[in-house]
């Protein structure tokens, strides 16, 4: 992200300048002679490009930058970055906001409303960091504003916008263009929080989900828990200790076949973890095992967590990070945090759990708890 520098440089800025300054107010992109601003990204306007307002003609022009051309593309790049993350295409995240896939084409370039923008955000938990602390975008650029003393007289005069254009943005409306002129000024190192990691590596799936339990940590199930009665989802290489293991390596299939027993230990693969804890609902729910101890990711934000395991889950939230071996026997702490979800553990189980472990119990809720 560019910096914001408050220089007072000469505004008369080579377009073939070997060195220009990159900073919220004193940078511009050295385009070749002759590049129209239509061509720039951020739509057809001159007023929506990065180093805006640029003289046609030969080398030697002047230009006026604009503030925060730089990070205003890298906020934009990471916004279609959230969208191809999900593997959704333009149209399907038309479809999610509610929107024609047109728009959502504008918006990638910079262009559209900021109603439209935080739809987005939100159906992608796009978070942005290097704001003050706000329950919502708006609440946070004015936060922002009030904590760094910055009047609004001094941003109209930053920002080109007028008065009126930024008490829209910190009312919730306004064009994404005008939040991105302020966001460069305001907040100039904003950016997208990186999201949670939910598996291992960036390389195969095969690799990025080879990676077993520690036989120190199932101790401690062990002992609070009892003896493994299945293991749903097992590697031939995992130490876990169960009476019964579904082998994929075999032609198992723990997503398909019937589990069995008083207990049953499931450490799915992280890439579609989700997956397996719909599986290990739907055969707890039916009575094919008493209890069920997942030890997975802290992914909060699936509508099933919300509308189906916080009413019959308990969740033991661990302190740290856990070390799991790798294929060659040496050990990899977790990128994220885990937690250790249950279904069916009894009030005895759980106090001996965590009396073992670090953390946290997190009881279920009931189907008519009331919020306060």
């Amino acid at each position: 992200m560019g910096n914001a520098q408050n220089t007072k440089q000469s505004n008369k800025l080579s377009l073939t300048s070997p060195a220009l300054p990159r900073g919220s107010e004193v940078w511009a992109n050295a385009y070749p002679s002759g590049l129209s601003a239509a061509k720039l990204p951020f739509g057809g306007k001159s007023s929506n490009c990065i180093g805006s307002k640029v003289s046609s003609g030969s080398a030697g022009s002047s230009v006026r930058p604009e503030p925060g051309g730089e990070s205003r593309a890298n906020l934009i790049v990471e916004l279609r970055e959230a969208r191809v993350s999900k593997g959704w295409s333009r149209k399907v995240m038309a479809k999610h906001v509610g929107v024609s896939p047109q728009t959502i084409t504008r918006l990638e370039k910079g262009v559209g409303t900021v109603s439209t923008l935080v739809a987005v955000m939100d159906s992608t938990n796009f978070m942005l960091t290097g704001l003050s602390a706000g329950k919502t975008l708006f609440e946070k650029l004015r936060n922002t504003r009030i904590k760094h003393g910055k009047s609004l007289e001094n941003l109209v005069r930053r920002t080109g916008l007028s008065q009126t254009a930024i008490l829209d943005l910190e009312n919730g409306a306004g064009s994404v263009e005008d939040l991105l002129r302020l966001l460069a000024v305001l907040a100039p190192r904003a950016r997208r929080q990186a999201p949670a990691r939910a598996y291992w590596a960036l390389g195969q799936k095969e690799d990025r989900d080879s990676r077993f339990t520690p036989p120190d940590f199932m101790d401690n199930i062990y002992n609070a828990f009892g003896e493994i009665d299945l293991d749903p989802c097992a590697h031939k290489l995992s130490p876990v200790l169960a009476r019964r293991k579904i082998l994929a390596s075999k032609g198992g299939d723990g997503l398909s076949q019937t589990w069995s027993g008083r207990l049953a230990f499931v450490n799915p693969p992280y890439s579609c973890a989700l997956q397996w804890l719909r599986r290990a609902h739907e055969q707890w729910s039916a009575g094919h095992v008493a209890t069920v101890v997942c030890l997975v990711p802290v992914r909060t934000d699936s509508a099933f967590f919300h509308e189906v395991l916080s009413l019959d889950a308990d969740i033991f939230f661990l302190k740290g990070r856990v070390k799991f071996l790798k294929p060659d026997g040496t050990a990899q702490q977790t990128p994220f945090s885990l937690m250790v979800l249950t279904l069916g553990a009894n009030a005895e189980q759980r106090a001996r759990y965590a009396q073992l472990a670090a953390g946290f119990w997190s009881r279920g809720r009931q189907p008519n708890d009331t919020d306060l």
